[in-house]
């Protein structure tokens, strides 16, 4: 078995509970706001105390998977799996047994850098869970807009993610408000180049958080080519 190569991880966070690998993934049903519960992918991944996680690059890619993420034990929760063609652009997020549990796609011919996710390993427009895009065609540091499913004018983001790997920091704010500093749902903090470690606050979606964070790195990977 190869071995994956990813850093070591801090031992001085909250424990997260592991999930029953062959537990289902009961989808949160979108709206036009977060639901209240706080679950946009699934419930399942909504914890009632802050929940502490670290997101690591691969150091070796031996895999497909480009991004890993440990609870506080060391343990793999999530493996994101990246699938690149000259005609698509997709990562996936899997669980521990690697099972799928969300696919990002990056939409074709958007103007402005646009990623759609979807239920499971699913494409169909019937699946999808929310998407994401820059909110201006020029940025000079990087906002994004999430809109969940129903939200079908986009006249309101139901989510706002501000900031970068490389700029040490990522907030994910609650709608659009001017007092965004009081509706923050992530904080993080940069360990390394290869490490992040984010937390995630109370009965707030951390796979949709990590969704969040995935996306984010690939498009400002993607303006830094």
């Amino acid at each position: 078995m190869n071995q994956q190569n990813y850093p070591p991880v801090p031992n001085n966070y909250r424990q997260l509970p592991i999930l029953n690998p062959s537990s289902s993934y009961v989808m949160g049903q979108p709206s036009s706001c977060p639901p209240p519960s706080g679950a946009v992918i699934s419930p399942l991944f909504c914890a009632p105390y802050p929940v502490d996680l670290t997101i690591m690059r691969k150091l070796m890619k031996i895999t497909a998977d480009n991004l890993a993420v440990k609870d506080v034990n060391g343990n793999i929760i999530f493996h994101i799996k990246d699938e690149f063609t000259f005609f698509r652009d997709r990562r996936i997020l899997l669980d521990a047994a690697r099972n799928p549990i969300v696919t990002m796609q990056k939409k074709i011919n958007s103007l402005h850098r646009r990623y759609q996710v979807f239920k499971g390993d699913s494409k169909n427009s019937k699946d999808l869970l929310f998407s994401v895009k820059e909110s201006s065609y020029i940025q000079f540091r990087t906002k994004l807009h999430v809109f969940l499913a129903t939200n079908t004018r986009e006249d309101v983001c139901d989510f706002k993610i501000k900031g970068s790997w490389l700029e040490r920091s990522c907030r994910v704010y609650a709608g659009d408000s001017n007092t965004m500093h009081k509706k923050h749902t992530v904080k993080s903090v940069m360990l390394g180049k290869d490490t992040f470690t984010v937390t995630v606050h109370p009965n707030i979606d951390y796979a949709f958080i990590v969704v969040l964070i995935v996306i984010l790195d690939a498009i400002n990977d993607a303006k830094s080519k």
